[in-house]
């Protein structure tokens, strides 16, 4: 049975799975649909196109869903989509997506984040991520799977975070940050891989020691980034046949991360 405290406000319209609970004082929108087994804090703000999924934990004075802050939007029916079993701490904010990035802002599965985060309009985030205590994503930012954005860091319009990545506390990132390499600092510099990281996730040896030669030719060998990208293309040629594709799909991961990117890459 929904259990939605007496001083809550559930507009008509809002679509409320059977065991969804609300918070005192919380607004949901006619727009929102909330999935089974989420439980929505005190004085949450739900608004316009949301979609949220199940398992979800939304603490209080958050508000999701809100019109994108771009001068452009213009009252477009634009989205915001959550996934399931995420942890939202306190005061977040989501925005809704813009027609020029497509029209949606994603959040994907079993992400943690930290309170005081904000995901601008059209971002892309994707699953098990830790974005920490006052990290905003700016524009059209994009998370991949597993990526650690420490806290206060600031993530500016457009870069992209890759798959198993990992921030310092304070970045300042203003380009790409490739996948498995570790950084800090403002502007913020490589320092290495996420070994720990790709450990805990059960990468194989092999493959680490593959994308250990991947990031020396990337971070170490003096080469400019085509160079360094043809490189990295015999290497993943030579892993495949000495130890299989599944060894070398780390590698091919970073070299279409390295291929994709329009802002330069943290080096």
């Amino acid at each position: 049975m929904t259990r939605v405290h007496a001083s809550a406000i559930v507009e008509p319209g809002a679509e409320l799975a059977p065991d969804v609970e609300v918070g005192p004082y919380s607004v949901i929108g006619a727009g929102v649909r909330v999935g089974a087994g989420t439980r929505i804090g005190a004085h949450v703000v739900l608004a316009g196109l949301t979609t949220i999924g199940r398992g979800n934990r939304i603490f209080p004075f958050c508000s999701i869903g809100t019109e994108p802050q771009d001068k452009k939007y213009a009252g477009e029916p634009t989205r915001l989509e959550i996934g399931d079993g995420n942890t939202i701490r306190e005061y977040c904010l989501f925005n809704t997506g813009t027609v020029q990035g497509g029209g949606v802002t994603r959040i994907g599965s079993d992400n943690w984040i930290m309170g005081h985060a904000h995901v601008a309009h059209d971002c892309q985030v994707g699953d098990h991520t830790i974005i920490a205590n006052a990290v905003p994503l700016g524009g059209h930012v994009r998370v991949g799977d597993w990526a650690i954005i420490g806290g206060t860091s600031a993530v500016h319009q457009f870069c992209r975070v890759g798959a198993h990545s990992m921030c310092g506390g304070g970045t300042i990132l203003t380009q790409d940050l490739p996948p498995f390499v570790l950084c800090n600092g403002s502007p913020a510099q490589a320092h290495g891989l996420n070994v720990e990281g790709l450990k805990r996730r059960n990468f194989p040896e092999a493959s680490i020691a593959a994308l250990r030669r991947a990031y020396r030719l990337v971070y170490r060998d003096n080469l400019a980034l085509a160079e360094a990208r043809g490189a990295l293309e015999a290497l993943i040629a030579e892993t495949a046949a000495a130890a299989g594709d599944e060894v070398a799909a780390p590698l091919r991961r970073l070299a279409d991360f390295l291929a994709e990117s329009g802002r330069g890459i943290v080096r």
